[in-house]
């Protein structure tokens, strides 16, 4: 950051008279104290004032033949490279009226001639300690601004390498998911992307909360960090009990976050959709999901969202206890839940955009999992009830 509050510096000043006589006058008077620049006449002032080493102030006559002081303020103050040096009016016109046209151009301020030299050099002085203080805080706002730019993106890495780290955490719980996390966030953003002119989704989904959104999806199933391995990675369907424990993963998931903040001491804005997505993604629109049978817009935005995304990912994914299915199969069964088991307009804007999920699973897809390509395979057409809410349910 430049020290612009430098008042032993020999600023320069440009002294603007149409009369040989008073830039002699000026000049001897200043000369001392500043580096002085002349200019005959107005067009010459708007080219030095211009130029390199431009100016700290401007003692300008008005009365001058061709473009008077009046016409150079204006045009001062219509270049972004001169509008910001201070003008102060040296004029015989003392009438208050002139006195009031110029301070309305801009002028910072008006000495009337024969000048004193006392007054001059006096309002000379105090109009280079406010320009200077100015310019001390515009590098200063400049600088803060740089900072607080700086520490928002730094925020916005932390927050994002925080939550990569919770769920790859929750992922290598869970190994034979593989890229899922990376699919489901890329699913979600595309739904809410397309949804964002709907009218029941427009007002909640602006540019920002789908940014929100994207980043808070990866962490939907940290809450399988707490479930018994006996459970997570059994090779086969899950009795009841094992299912109910399974189940939890939603309210851990959840709880986990808020236990977060409240050692923090505050809600973090940012974990707000995380709760939602952790908590109620397996909610079904018809109220028969968990953990609490939440039903049509009970269910969070959010988690609706994440639903159609994580089944999705859930139906086209090998994994040891069920083969994939093909796109078209999963599909068909999204198609078959609307109304039922996911939102019917969020629904509608998957089957809009099916394409879009078939190339996120291809870009993002796991070598020995995720069979997208594998289109003639013929894959187990597992009712929707049976891998919507957990894969081992």
């Amino acid at each position: 950051m430049s020290n612009a509050l430098d008042f032993t510096e020999k600023h320069t000043i440009l002294v603007v008279d149409d009369t040989p006589d008073n830039l002699a006058l000026m000049s001897g008077l200043l000369r001392d104290l500043y580096k002085v620049k002349l200019a005959p006449n107005g067009e010459r002032a708007l080219q030095i004032a211009a130029g390199d080493g431009k100016p700290d102030l401007i003692l300008l006559d008005i009365m001058m033949p061709g473009m008077d002081g009046y016409e150079v303020l204006r045009r001062l103050q219509a270049n972004p490279a001169t509008q910001q040096i201070p003008v102060i009016f040296l004029t015989a016109m003392s009438e208050t009226d002139d006195e009031k046209v110029g301070l309305d151009l801009g002028a910072v301020d008006y000495i009337t001639k024969p000048v004193r030299p006392a007054i001059v050099l006096s309002r000379v002085h105090n109009h280079l300690q406010l320009k200077l203080a100015r310019d001390f805080l515009q590098d200063q706002n400049a600088y803060l601004e740089r900072e607080v730019n700086k520490r928002t993106a730094e925020v916005m890495t932390l927050q994002d390498v925080t939550i990569r780290a919770m769920a790859s955490l929750a992922e290598t719980r869970d190994n034979e998911t593989g890229n899922h996390i990376r699919r489901t966030q890329r699913y979600v953003k595309a739904l809410a992307l397309h949804l964002q002119t709907h009218p029941r989704f427009a007002r909640e989904l602006s540019d920002s909360a789908i940014d929100s959104l994207y980043k808070s999806a990866p962490l939907h199933d940290i809450g399988k960090v707490g479930i018994p391995d006996r459970i997570l990675l059994k090779p086969g369907k899950l009795d009841d009990d094992e299912f109910a424990i399974m189940k939890t993963h939603t309210t851990l998931g959840r709880d986990a976050i808020v236990q977060a903040e409240r050692d923090f001491g505050q809600e973090i804005p940012f974990l707000r959709y995380a709760k939602e997505i952790a908590y109620s993604h397996q909610e079904k629109w018809d109220g028969s999901g968990y953990p609490v049978g939440l039903s049509g817009e009970e269910i969070p935005m959010s988690a609706r969202l994440m639903a159609v995304a994580d089944v999705y990912d859930a139906l086209i994914s090998k994994r040891v206890y069920k083969p994939a299915m093909t796109h078209e199969q999963a599909t068909r069964i999204i198609h078959d839940g609307r109304g039922s088991h996911f939102d019917p307009d969020i629904v509608d804007a998957f089957m809009a955009i099916n394409d879009t999920f078939r190339e996120i699973a291809r870009t993002f897809g796991d070598s020995e999992h995720a069979v997208i390509d594998e289109a003639e395979r013929i894959a187990n057409d597992y009712p929707v009830e049976q891998v919507v809410v957990t894969p081992k349910e």
